[in-house]
């Protein structure tokens, strides 16, 4: 594999090992894509089977759900800006935007271990019924991908601290950011087929 490096464009695209490892993230989200796919269709298939469990409708709070979404799409928004600066050449810019979409995934997360607690607390488990063990594998999923998200984020903080703006380390945060815009993707499909379609049946 040539090692040439380009002089110009994006600094994550200017060795060819950067370029093939991008493609290669795609390659990996279209395998994540078949995941969430399928649970949404376990999902939909079981959507209404709440046995003796309480409705989506009894729990479901616009409030907190929309709090969610704000924070998690906002985050897409921050996580835009760092690699704005990170192409800028900018590693302050990078960290300080890094760090404000971390702190922003971390408040969505709390807030949704906050909601698991108290749909448990009001009996839907996931013992509960077929409908609420489909909720908390499709949006348990999506979480731990957030957490995973926000560990990954933090170990090339970590690493871009030490090393600097390279070639290698930018593209590792623009694979990151990739990442991040996927999940707000599956956010949306979240948000619009569970909870608002479940707030009104």
């Amino acid at each position: 594999m040539s090692s040439h490096e380009l002089k110009s464009g994006p600094l994550e695209y200017r060795i060819q090992q950067g370029q093939m490892n991008i493609l290669g993230f795609w390659i990996f989200l279209g395998a994540e894509i078949v995941l969430f796919s399928t649970l949404f269709a376990t999902y939909a298939v079981l959507f209404g089977r709440t046995d003796e469990a309480p409705l989506p409708s009894e729990l479901f709070e616009p409030g907190s759900v929309l709090i969610m979404t704000f924070l998690l799409l906002t985050s897409s928004f921050t996580c835009g800006i760092a690699i704005h600066e990170m192409r800028r050449g900018s590693k302050k810019g990078l960290i300080t935007w890094m760090i404000v979409t971390l702190a922003l995934g971390l408040g969505f997360i709390g807030l949704e271990i906050e909601e698991f607690i108290h749909y448990a607390h009001e009996g839907a488990t996931l013992q509960s019924s077929a409908y609420w063990s489909s909720f908390f594998v499709l949006a348990g999923t999506h979480g731990l991908h957030v957490t995973l998200g926000i560990g990954w984020a933090i170990l090339l903080l970590i690493q871009i601290a030490k090393r600097g703006l390279t070639p290698v380390t930018s593209r590792k945060f623009f694979i990151i950011s990739l990442y991040w815009h996927f999940l707000d993707v599956v956010w949306i499909f979240l948000f619009t087929s569970i909870y608002l379609i479940g707030m009104v049946v």
